[in-house]
Formats: C-alpha cells, structure tokens, sequence
C-alpha cells in the first residue's frame, strides 16, 4: 500500500509545487499556499495519470489531457484566456483576436506551462521513481476525482469573489468543445505504435535537448518581440519538440532513463528562469533569491535521484 500511496502524494504535491513555486511565481513565503494549490494541479495530475495507465495507454495521450486540463483551469477557473486585464496585465493585447476575444502568444504560452510543466513533466519523473502500473483501483480514482471536483469548485469560487469578469457563452462553448475535442484525441492516442529500428542518442543528450527547447521557449516569451513572431517561434519550437522526440521515441533503443532526462532536463529550466521571474506576491529580494535557491538545489537532485534509479530499470517509455 505504501509503495502506491508514495508516488501518488509525491505527483500531488510535486505538480503545484513545479507550476508555482520552481517557477518563481510564488515565493517560498507562501509554501502554506500548497495546501490550496494542490487539490486542482495536483490532484487533476494524479487523475490524469491514475485514467492513462488504468487504460493502458502512453505519454501521448498524458500530454493531450495535460492540455486539456490547461484549457480547463485557464478557460474556466481563472478565465485568463478571457479576461483582457487578468491580474492587472493586460495579458490579451499582444496578439489579440478580437472575434475569440483572445490573446494568442498568451493561449499558447500559458498552455504549454500547464502541458508541460505542471502536468507531464512531474508525472515521468514520479513514474521514474515508482513504476508506471496504476497506483489505485476504481475507489482511488473515485477519491481523486472528488478531490480535483473540490479543487476545481472552490479555486473557481474564489476567482469569481476576487474578480467580476465573466466570459461569454460562446467562449465556454468553446472551452468545452476544445476540453472534449482533445479528450478524444488522447483515447485515439493510446494505441500503442510500432517501435522500429534506428538509433537514439545517448539518454543524457535527451536531457540536453529537453533544457535547450524548453529554455528558448521562456527566452521566445521573455524577449522583446512582437507578438506575431513571437507567435512564430513559439509553434517552430513546438513543431520540433514534436518531430524530434516523436522520431526518437517510436525507436525500440528509447529507454526510461531517455524519458526521465527529457523530462529532467526540461524542468531544470524552471529553476534558472525563477530567478528573473517577478513573483506574483510581494517578497523581499533577499527572501526571493533564497527561495529560487532553495527550490532550484531540489529540483537538481530531484532530478540526480530519478537519474540513478532509472538506470536500474529497463523499463520502456513515450512514443509520441
């Protein structure tokens, strides 16, 4: 029971504490904010991973339910997607589609943080310490399912309490469109490939791969760009990601550890873009800086820890 139980508390504190606080956007003063945060990401992580490996399925179709979680907590429980001054930002105006009502180098950006970051990056690196059989039966999908309702009710309620702005019907159609849309796709997706032949590289040139993508699409979002071509970058970047680890993965020399150190790599650049990311919360320099220190110190050795025990597993991974 302990070895399930484990990894299933670790995903469910692990996502929000990636998504928010290695990410910089909270400072390490607001740690008690954790117990909040994680009944929506974490608990929306461990159910997305509990319904993929109860169903057989792959990383593929995680990713897909990654981002349609991402459509889910952005279109409906913060409305971000929507809400032209969202926290005061004004984050809509570059790129703006008036006839959406939507920002696009926003939508994309945001997306991809939930997608990647917040979602499947911590579940690999769990499943990397634990195993990729399910954890729990039907009742502990049932059990998760209530705690990410919970989550999803109450972060909802207290958005709309701290802010009027309401989307219109049209745009939650849409949200639920884009939500069943996806979901559909992830089931397509769980069919597994045919592994051929052909060589991969060496596991941690993965990890180089992961960091170097991912940390030019924070620099693409960072830079003084216009929006178009930041537009632009971001789905180059997109499309290569895709290409490159779809290619790799469906090759029967791709192994765990290669998964691990992607998804390793991938979030190392979380912990050096928090030291330039403004946290959302007020903090001193002083207690900011000690904060990304502390949490980056973590995440290296979260990720030296997964890396010495995925390389006593032969276990397989991702096709994407």
């Amino acid at each position: 029971m302990t070895r399930r139980i484990l990894p299933a508390l670790g995903l469910f504190f692990l996502s929000p504490l990636v998504a928010e606080f290695l990410l910089g956007n909270l400072p390490v003063t607001s740690l008690y904010a954790l117990f909040a945060l994680a009944p929506l990401c974490g608990g929306g992580a461990v159910l997305i991973r509990e319904l993929v490996r109860h169903r057989g399925w792959g990383y593929p179709s995680v990713v897909l339910l990654a981002l349609a979680y991402g459509v889910l907590e952005e279109g409906v429980t913060t409305q971000s997607l929507f809400n032209p001054n969202y926290a005061d930002l004004r984050l809509l105006d570059p790129g703006h589609v008036g006839w959406l009502g939507m920002g696009v180098p926003w939508t994309l950006f945001v997306l991809t943080l939930h997608t990647v970051w917040s979602v499947t990056v911590p579940i690999v690196l769990v499943e990397s310490l634990s195993s990729r059989r399910p954890w729990f039966g039907r009742r502990g999908l049932v059990a998760f399912g209530v705690i990410f309702g919970f989550g999803l009710v109450v972060t909802t309620a207290f958005q709309l309490q701290s802010d009027s702005f309401m989307a219109s019907a049209g745009q939650f159609v849409g949200v639920a469109v884009a939500i069943a849309v996806l979901v559909v796709l992830a089931v397509r997706a769980g069919r597994p490939a045919v592994r051929g032949a052909g060589g991969v590289p060496a596991d941690w040139m993965a990890g180089v791969f992961g960091v170097v993508v991912s940390s030019a699409f924070m620099v693409v979002d960072d830079v003084e760009l216009g929006a178009w071509v930041r537009v632009g970058a971001m789905l180059v970047l997109f499309a290569v990601a895709v290409v490159v680890v779809r290619g790799w993965s469906r090759r029967a020399a791709w192994s765990g550890r290669h998964s691990m150190a992607l998804a390793g790599g991938t979030l190392l650049t979380y912990a050096w873009h928090a030291f330039p990311e403004h946290p959302v919360v007020d903090a001193s320099k002083g207690v900011d800086l000690a904060g990304n220190v502390v949490f980056g110190v973590l995440a290296v050795g979260l990720v030296l820890v997964c890396w010495i025990r995925s390389g006593r597993s032969v276990d397989a991974t991702i096709q994407v």
